[in-house]
């Protein structure tokens, strides 16, 4: 048995550098893929039980391990849907079965559909906004939708929220007809401003804003709809106010002090606006504006995509304004090294891997996501060649250990003679 187990032995030598040689050949051939981690031939004695007075000899056995979680070096590209991780973290994609995988290769580009798919042809996963502020589904892949942008359709966006800030002048004094939210013909106010909104359909709609000193720290604060206005003048404006309300000033620090900080109206043939006047202040100056934003946009369609540390795509309008429109997530697991390798540079989880968690970039130990960039892969040209010359001079070797055996047999076969 001694001479079949050398022989044999020296197979499992020459199987397990074939095996070696094998991790070298899709590591060099795959050095330029993007996101691909190299793999490695990790080796483990096989030991026979021996008796007595005789060795039997065992062999080895091959383990094939990937780098998962090592980090390849990062390029820069011009194409924004090109997308790397910097960290920890893979994105989620899914096949054309909608089969989801694991994966650090981002080269995404659009489709026919504007579907953003990678070299490979998965799919990029995301959170939508279209029901709100997204939340990662912690435990699973529920909730996750293909990222699909057009550029044909156009869209508008009604608003919902604006922001004001500036100043009102502190030595102003009450006049003396009567207030704006009177909508009296005679109605005097202290200063006036104009902001823009969107309806449904996205029109632009002109609002009036009036600011009325109506004693020590106190005004009144009213928006109207200038289409209403009467021709040639103001007040009266037709349905009167869409809404008012009082703001109070410490006299001493000139900022608010009152519960009331903003003001909700509905935006004719829109949606309830929330204007937030937080930062507005009663100083010793004139009427300065220092800031004015409305979101919502007119019907434009996407002019251009732009892809934050967060994750979260944004579409830019034609007009400037930005919509946003999916947030990308992070996928990780407690020992990535352990996933299974699937074709097209994909992984899922294995029993050794652990289960799969999604989170938001940034969060916890997910590294941040980068556009623009591409992670190369974490393959070392030289280091293989070494490991190929390595793995061939024992390959050489072993086949010398089962060529002496098959000699030596020759002999035991050949004593009679």
């Amino acid at each position: 048995m001694s001479l079949y187990g050398m022989m044999r032995t020296g197979v499992s030598g020459m199987n397990a550098q074939a095996n070696r040689l094998s991790a070298v050949a899709d590591n060099i051939a795959n050095s330029d893929t993007t996101g691909y981690k190299r793999s490695s031939a990790e080796f483990s004695s096989l030991i026979m039980p021996n008796t007595g007075g005789a060795y039997n000899s065992g062999g080895v056995t091959t383990t094939i391990r990937s780098a998962v979680s090592t980090q390849g070096v990062m390029t820069y590209t011009t194409s924004v849907s090109d997308l790397a991780v910097n960290g920890d973290g893979f994105f989620v994609v899914q096949d054309a079965a909608g089969t989801p995988y694991l994966t650090r290769a981002g080269s995404f580009v659009p489709d026919a559909q504007g579907r953003l798919v990678n070299a490979a042809g998965y799919q990029l996963m995301a959170y939508s906004y279209a029901n709100g502020d997204p939340a990662a589904t912690a435990n699973g892949f529920e909730g996750l939708v293909p990222v699909q942008i057009s550029d044909q359709q156009m869209t508008a966006t009604p608003s919902t929220e604006g922001t004001f800030s500036g100043n009102l002048p502190a030595g102003a004094t009450p006049p003396a007809g009567p207030l704006p939210s009177s909508n009296s013909a005679t109605a005097e106010y202290t200063s006036k401003t104009s902001l823009v909104a969107y309806d449904n359909l996205g029109n632009k709609k002109l609002l009036d804003v009036y600011f009325t000193n109506t004693g020590a720290g106190t005004w009144e604060v009213s928006v109207f709809d200038q289409s209403k206005a009467t021709p040639g003048t103001s007040f009266p404006y037709t349905g009167g106010a869409l809404a008012s309300t009082n703001l109070t000033f410490d006299t001493t620090t000139g900022k608010l002090t009152g519960a009331t900080n903003s003001i909700s109206f509905t935006v004719p043939g829109g949606s309830t606006l929330n204007l937030d006047l937080s930062k507005v202040t009663q100083l010793g100056t004139g009427f300065t504006v220092a800031d004015a934003k409305v979101n919502g946009n007119a019907p434009s369609s996407i002019q251009k995509v732009q892809i934050g540390q967060d994750g979260i795509i944004y579409a830019q309008f034609a007009d400037g304004s930005t919509k946003a429109l999916y947030k990308i997530p992070l996928a990780d697991v407690q020992s990535s090294d352990n996933l299974t390798a699937m074709p097209g540079n994909v992984y899922v989880q294995s029993t050794d891997s652990g289960a799969v968690h999604i989170g938001f970039a940034n969060e916890g130990k997910l590294g941040s996501i980068v556009s623009g960039a591409l992670e190369n892969s974490n393959v070392d040209i030289a280091e293989e060649l070494t490991n190929m010359i390595a793995a061939q001079r024992s390959y050489t070797a072993n086949s010398k250990v089962f060529q002496t055996g098959s000699d030596l047999m020759d002999v035991l076969v050949n004593l009679k003679r």
